[in-house]
C-alpha cells in the first residue's frame, strides 16, 4: 500500500451534532409532505389572478420548497465544515496507531 492512499481507520470528520440533521429533516419533510396533501387544496376557490386555488397553491410551493431545500443544504454544509475543522484543530489531522492496528484520535 502506498503512502498516498488513505486508510479507512483515519477519521476525516469530528463527531456530529444531531440538531442540524433533525432541523434539515423537518424542513425537507415539510417540503415533501405539504404539497402531497391533495385534499387541502383540491378546490377552485379562492382564485388568484384568474387562476384556481388548485394551481396557484401548487405554484406557491415551488419557491417555498426551494428556500427550504436551500436552508437544509446550508445547514448541512456548515455542519460538515464544523466537523472537518474540529478534526483539524483538535489534533492537526494526526492519529496514532494502537496495538491492534486501529487509529486513535488524540
Amino acid at each position: 500500500m502506498s503512502t498516498t492512499e488513505s486508510s479507512p481507520d483515519i477519521p476525516t470528520r469530528g463527531p456530529a451534532r444531531p440538531a442540524p440533521y433533525v432541523i434539515s429533516g423537518i424542513l425537507l419533510a415539510i417540503a415533501i409532505i405539504f404539497p402531497l396533501i391533495v385534499p387541502m387544496y383540491a378546490h377552485a376557490d379562492p382564485s388568484l389572478g384568474g387562476l384556481p386555488f388548485f394551481y396557484w397553491y401548487q405554484m406557491m410551493w415551488v419557491p417555498i420548497d426551494a428556500a427550504l431545500i436551500g436552508i437544509s443544504y446550508w445547514l448541512m454544509t456548515k455542519e460538515d465544515q464544523r466537523r472537518r475543522n474540529v478534526l483539524k484543530q483538535g489534533n492537526g489531522g494526526q492519529t496514532t496507531t494502537t496495538a491492534d492496528g486501529g487509529g486513535e484520535v488524540k
